[in-house]
């Protein structure tokens, strides 16, 4: 899902997403970012996005998305830890 497309969202339904923290400055998986920048996780690419992301229906769907795909995710995002959190609390910095 693209992140201009959020708006069309039922908003009384509650969607997950996999987000992910860079662990460190500089992170090799986002060169330039500052330690601690908040990505969400690219569905096709494996890799921190803040435009594009997979959207999952419960936080049990996000999970098995997340330990089906963990080698590759693991290969694009060195060193962090991802994590299945609601969109809307992503969205407003929340978690």
């Amino acid at each position: 899902m693209q992140r201009n497309q959020v708006n069309g969202l039922d908003p009384s339904k509650p969607h997950w997403v996999a987000a992910v923290e860079a662990p460190s400055r500089d992170w090799s998986a986002v060169p330039g970012c500052r330690a601690h920048a908040r990505f969400l996780v690219d569905g096709e690419s494996k890799a921190p996005s803040l435009s594009q992301f997979e959207l999952f229906d419960s936080r049990a769907e996000c999970l098995a998305w997340i330990m089906a795909n963990r080698r590759e995710l693991s290969d694009h995002m060195p060193g962090a830890k991802i994590h299945p959190v609601p969109l809307a609390d992503w969205l407003l910095g929340l978690s």
